[in-house]
């Protein structure tokens, strides 16, 4: 890797740099190794993409497993994995529908931001010789990939996410309900979307894959402006998926809509976390490494 690429890491980890490459292989490959400097500079260092074929040393594990090369750049003793304990076959589970397509003032949309971490996510888990599978759904499941490790199969992925255009309303609930049912094998659910649905089904769907034991990574994704409704003047807002109108004043209701939107995030946050998901509300503004570490973290602790 150059110079000028460690010097200038954080840039690629920035979404409305990235979001300037049109070319999603790219944004994945440039995000994952931006990711991946980082790492080393971070107070991490060691925790790095290495654990794929390590995991720390436990009382008990037998001393001749332990990878003495790691120690002496880490100083922490870790056990060597064979491939059959690295491997992890996850599912990336994607809402396409059209509030998705949302975005405001210099940010990219909701749904750029969902596609663009996806691809770095696939790319990354191929990457770690473990199979990632991919669904998109709206008002119903649109694509179902299965999980599978190839380095070619990657390109399918990346493909289809490259076509993946907002449509139709949105059916979280079914969606997420139907697709846990096609999935027979336990293994990693990545969800990602903004959860602008009724409350109460969407959380009975998502709690299903937690009957099947899956670990779950919720990601619920927003615009900056949707959280903090800071709009200066009169405005007039349009339901993007029933083009339904309604003009007004942000300011009288800002408070109002604040607390509502409070509520909405701490009540999908609050049941995630007594599934024992690893819930995360991220806006659109949000460097793309902190999703990345998400995922590292529970990937380490499958291990």
């Amino acid at each position: 890797m150059s110079d000028s690429f460690s010097t200038d890491y954080r840039k690629y980890l920035d979404p409305k740099i990235i979001s300037k490459l049109s070319n999603l292989e790219l944004r994945a490959r440039l995000v994952v190794e931006g990711f991946m400097v980082g790492l080393h500079r971070s107070p991490y260092h060691g925790f790095s993409i290495e654990f794929s074929q390590h995991r720390p040393y436990m009382q008990g594990d037998n001393l001749k497993d332990v990878d003495w090369k790691v120690y002496g750049k880490t100083e922490k003793y870790y056990i060597k994995q064979y491939e059959e304990e690295t491997n992890l076959k996850s599912y990336i589970i994607i809402d396409t529908s059209k509030s998705m397509d949302f975005s405001s003032g210099r940010n990219i949309s909701k749904l750029d931001y969902s596609l663009t971490l996806a691809a770095a996510l696939s790319y990354l888990m191929i990457k770690q010789q473990d199979a990632v599978g991919l669904a998109l759904y709206s008002e119903k499941i649109n694509k179902l990939l299965p999980p599978k490790a190839s380095k070619t199969y990657l390109q399918e992925i990346l493909k289809q996410l490259s076509k993946v255009t907002s449509q139709e309303k949105t059916n979280t609930s079914v969606s997420l309900g139907e697709i846990a049912e096609k999935i027979k094998r336990r293994g990693l659910i990545i969800i990602i979307s903004d959860f602008f649905d009724d409350v109460d089904p969407v959380i009975k769907s998502l709690k299903k894959f937690s009957y099947k034991k899956n670990e779950v990574i919720v990601f619920q994704i927003l615009d900056p402006i949707e959280r903090n409704f800071s709009f200066g003047k009169d405005a007039i807002f349009r339901d993007m998926e029933t083009e339904a109108e309604i003009t007004t004043q942000p300011y009288q209701i800002q408070k109002a809509y604040k607390q509502a939107m409070e509520e909405f995030t701490n009540k999908i946050k609050h049941e995630c976390l007594n599934s024992n998901f690893d819930y995360n509300l991220i806006d659109t503004s949000t460097s793309f490494d902190t999703a990345l570490f998400t995922y590292i973290q529970k990937r380490a602790r499958l291990h």
